[in-house]
């Protein structure tokens, strides 16, 4: 039982030590270690920075508004170089399923392109599109599909 619990613990701590250079420290095993955003850091990205930008009807170009939004980021991004970000696509309801999905794309590859000319690393930026499928606001009137055309920055 003595030996059952001394290896567990060894086990424990080989395993946080692998750890503890994070995503680009000199761990053993920090390939398997990605940080993660702590609650602190997302509710910075979300209230203080701003963790989405909003978008006209069928379109994907980014306003003044938008941009200033994304130099936002930009700076959070470059104070916190250990994490990474989906940047998430999404459309209201109107229109087919595959075009908004390709439309929800188009939108959070303008967010990345953004961000990158700013200096952020495509390698810590990734792409999803929900499309229509995840609305932020149910309902069937400008104000809500407002609110869900959109491209959303999701510390991970």
């Amino acid at each position: 039982m003595k030996f059952f619990k001394a290896a567990l613990v060894g086990v424990s701590l080989l395993a946080l030590s692998a750890c503890s250079g994070g995503k680009y420290g000199s761990g053993a095993g920090e390939e398997n270690c990605e940080t993660k955003a702590t609650s602190a850091q997302v509710e910075e990205l979300e209230t203080k920075v701003g963790d989405r930008v909003f978008f006209a009807y069928d379109s994907s170009s980014l306003s003044a508004e938008a941009q200033e939004t994304l130099r936002k980021q930009a700076a959070f991004m470059q104070q916190n170089p250990e994490l990474t970000f989906t940047i998430e696509g999404h459309a209201d309801e109107r229109g087919t399923r595959e075009y908004n999905m390709a439309l929800g794309a188009r939108r959070a590859n303008v967010v990345i392109q953004f961000l990158t000319g700013l200096g952020i690393d495509s390698k810590r930026l990734t792409e999803v599109s929900y499309g229509k499928e995840r609305p932020a606001v149910l309902g069937s009137n400008d104000w809500s599909w407002s609110q869900n055309r959109r491209a959303v920055t999701v510390a991970q």
